[in-house]
């Protein structure tokens, strides 16, 4: 009975993304962080899917694992009004962040780059990329 199903919320859909997206950015498999929570990486699935929503408790317990708080999964969440500083202009951006961030090649550069130490050498490291991104132009 297909008419049954409902679908998943978007604010579940938000903190599985916003779940996943954090994963990613440290490299934990879901299987490390089922594991750490004594569930399946397939209830990490559902998770990171919206599919399956995630109690409180479970939420702290993610966010601690992961290292932010709670309030993370909650960042740029659908439907809030005047529930913080970002404005439409802002909304947009920090979508391309997101994508940006759950591509390979995102994680990869973020990843390479905060683990450079020199202030000095990640600034030099910014200005090549817009050197380079200029050059498309």
């Amino acid at each position: 009975m297909v008419e049954n199903k409902k679908k998943p919320n978007p604010i579940d859909i938000h903190v599985g993304s916003r779940i996943r997206l954090r994963r990613n950015m440290l490299g934990m498999s879901q299987e490390k962080l089922g594991e750490s929570l004594g569930i399946t990486f397939q209830q990490i699935q559902k998770y990171e899917k919206g599919t399956n929503r995630v109690g409180a408790s479970r939420l702290q317990a993610i966010a601690s694992i992961l290292g932010v708080p709670v309030s993370f999964f909650f960042e740029d969440a659908p439907g809030q009004e005047g529930g913080g500083p970002a404005g439409f202009a802002e909304d947009s951006s920090t979508s391309y962040v997101v994508d940006f961030l759950n591509s390979a090649e995102g994680i990869q550069l973020n990843r390479a780059f905060v683990k450079i130490a020199d202030v000095k050498v990640r600034r030099k490291v910014i200005d090549l990329v817009k050197a380079l991104a200029a050059d498309e132009d």
